[in-house]
């Protein structure tokens, strides 16, 4: 009887261990979870897609540059009608942003649209660095950025000059034209 409590015990606890686990999520799992859902796109991007004018990069910004490997774009479109349901969603994104594993790069406010950088890794190397952008009319969207040797605070100035940067728009005109 004992021995039978004892295992029923334990299998409550891991059970409850895995629940809890599993519901907290993480940014992969929202990725996978959403990509084919309603109001959202996403895309995968080799960072050879992306051709930008490097020409006045600085040796840390061309490094960084170099260091990324692949770009994920998960992206919620913001409709009159779902006010709401974006909130949820900005919400959920938050909630797993907010997990002690992701440490804070930067933010800062451009054009009236809000973006978090945040990374995943040591303070010399990031094995991940996610940037969030929402804006309310817009929808928010969320970019993990894959790569080799990526050096957050080289990466955080490389995103300075990326607002700068004169990017083509037509090398991502299908996620530019979700958002319209």
């Amino acid at each position: 009887m004992k021995r039978t409590i004892k295992y029923t015990f334990y299998i409550l606890f891991a059970t409850v261990l895995l629940v809890s686990c599993a519901s907290s999520g993480s940014l992969q799992s929202y990725f996978v979870d959403n990509q084919e859902a309603s109001n959202f796109i996403s895309q995968d991007l080799p960072l050879s897609m992306v051709k930008l004018d490097k020409t006045n990069f600085t040796e840390e910004q061309n490094e960084a540059y170099n260091s990324v490997n692949k770009l994920n774009f998960l992206g919620y479109k913001a409709k009159g009608s779902n006010d709401e349901t974006l909130k949820a969603e900005i919400k959920k994104v938050k909630a797993i942003l907010s997990d002690s594993k992701y440490n804070d790069l930067m933010e800062f406010n451009d054009k009236g649209r809000k973006v978090i950088v945040k990374y995943i890794g040591t303070d010399d190397e990031a094995d991940e660095v996610i940037v969030f952008g929402s804006a309310k009319a817009l929808g928010f969207g969320i970019i993990r950025i894959l790569g080799d040797d990526m050096n957050p605070e080289k990466m955080s100035t490389l995103f300075v000059a990326l607002q700068n940067a004169n990017v083509d728009e037509g090398q991502l005109q299908d996620i530019m034209n979700f958002f319209k």
